[in-house]
């Protein structure tokens, strides 16, 4: 495609708003509603995905929709690997130098209990601007805005970079099948100068929230032994010791259970002034009762009021939770039974410089070390590093602030996220002179991964707009090639 001038007219804000919002309204919130009716969980909660071929529907909804409303001169493709999950890959051809590479996924996590009444992770469900259900949020909606975000900017003849738009399956896995996907796509994917992940949070809906890291994660099963077989407790208790009370002392080495304060060195990291900086001022916009977002039971609270030192905690520092146990009866089925053995589960949030391989075996050498009344002890452990983003450019930067102050108003907030994008790690090694652009929807209350979850529609329009402003390229001028 010929490039077009420079001097082209900039992005006409209320023509494009208007777009925009039609075309979630008309076509993109119909798409979402069926998208949310598929359980097409992710591969590590279903291991014969394949043969339940939710994820193959999800799939052939999203490149359905994509031929419909693709950008003009878009090439459309499912790319399949032997015994993977498969991608869509989107690639739209620009009108000015540069390679944009823009990412979301398909895959979702799993029902989960406490929906509300009416709610459900399979129904959708409309309420005040807000769609509920699994996945919406989470990230189907990304793909139906990136291509909505450039189709409004090819609506007014505004020039745009190359664009690949690439869409993976398993990213609630840990995008275990992303690194073949990208080897094998190779030069299709250019050399990214900017990259677009609409796959995060934002810390309220009233502006545009910049992801600038993103923690590591690790898994840890800590099993321990100290019988054969299960006895009963009445002969046995006060004389065989407690597999889950070794556990617990075990687990002390690693937490502090008083204040939560993770004990091992090797698992935190020095927080670098800028993001403690950008910390500040996130806590700032937040304000004080930011954190009364999360559904604590009357009288339960965040264990520190200094709101900068809670998003810190969040964002750059490890924090420890039980996220499953194996051994432990439910309720109805306990009996007065001394148990032979307990396997806990950790999910072990790591700062976003610490190698999760250092990681795993500082955790490992802690458990394992002189065992408690010599039970066998056995821990595996594994994970992903997290990611921190390099200096944002200045032409990026005044791109991002015009972009919120358009579609929001406020300027925007930089601040890191608890969790994890795996492919935020990948691409930063893979093309380490791109910038990024990690925003989302997931704000207060959307409960990710959880009961309840919902897309805010109207912060979903407004998003597609900042990244139509942010991939504009007239008076600008064009993002700087790779």
């Amino acid at each position: 495609m010929a490039e077009r001038n420079l001097d082209a007219a900039p992005l006409d804000v209320a023509r494009a708003r208007s777009f925009i919002d039609g075309e979630w309204q008309d076509a993109i919130l119909p798409a979402l509603v069926e998208y949310v009716r598929i359980p097409n969980v992710s591969p590590a909660f279903d291991r014969d995905w394949a043969a339940h071929g939710h994820m193959d529907r999800a799939l052939a909804l999203a490149e359905a929709w994509a031929r419909r409303s693709a950008p003009a001169g878009a090439s459309i493709e499912v790319v399949r690997l032997d015994e993977r999950t498969p991608v869509l890959l989107v690639d739209v051809p620009g009108t000015v130098a540069g390679d944009v590479l823009l990412y979301g996924h398909l895959d979702k996590q799993p029902e989960m209990v406490g929906w509300a009444e009416g709610l459900g992770p399979w129904t959708p469900v409309v309420r005040e601007e807000r769609l509920y259900g699994r996945g919406a949020a989470d990230d189907g909606y990304a793909v139906f805005a990136s291509l909505t975000a450039i189709r409004a900017l090819q609506e007014q003849g505004v020039p745009h970079p190359h664009c690949v738009v690439l869409i993976e399956c398993s990213e609630e896995s840990g995008s275990i099948d992303l690194p073949a996907h990208i080897e094998h796509l190779g030069a299709r994917l250019g050399s990214p100068s900017l990259v677009v992940c609409l796959d995060s949070g934002c810390g309220d809906y009233d502006r545009l929230w910049c992801t600038t890291s993103l923690r590591g994660l690790l898994a840890v099963d800590l099993g321990v032994e100290v019988l054969e077989e299960g006895v009963h407790s009445g002969d046995a208790g006060g004389v065989v010791p407690s597999s889950f009370r070794i556990a617990r002392l075990l687990l002390e080495r690693l937490e502090d259970a008083t204040t939560g304060r993770v004990r091992l060195p090797e698992l935190h990291a020095d927080i670098p002034a800028d993001r403690r900086a950008q910390a500040e001022v996130a806590a700032e916009a937040l304000g004080p009762t930011a954190f009364q977002r999360f559904p604590f039971v009357p009288g339960a609270g965040t264990a520190k009021r200094d709101m900068v030192d809670l998003v810190l905690d969040r964002t750059w520092r490890p924090a420890i939770e039980v996220i499953a146990a194996r051994g432990i009866p439910a309720l109805e089925d306990a009996g007065n039974v001394l148990r032979p053995r307990t396997t806990l589960r950790l999910g072990v949030r790591l700062p976003p410089t610490v190698p999760s391989a250092r990681a795993a075996a500082a955790v490992r050498a802690a458990l394992e070390r002189d065992p408690p009344h010599g039970a066998r002890v056995r821990v595996s452990a594994g994970g992903q590093t997290g990611w921190s983003a390099p200096p944002m450019a200045p032409w990026l930067e005044e791109k991002l602030r015009a972009a919120s102050t358009t579609w929001f108003g406020p300027p925007p907030v930089a601040m890191g996220e608890g969790g994890s994008i795996p492919f935020m790690g990948m691409l930063g090694e893979r093309f380490p002179a791109a910038q990024f652009v990690i925003t989302g929807v997931l704000g207060p209350g959307s409960n990710a991964h959880g009961p309840n979850e919902f897309l805010d529609l109207r912060t979903a329009r407004r998003l597609t707009g900042c990244i139509a402003q942010v991939l504009a390229t007239p008076r600008s001028g064009p993002p700087p090639a790779a």
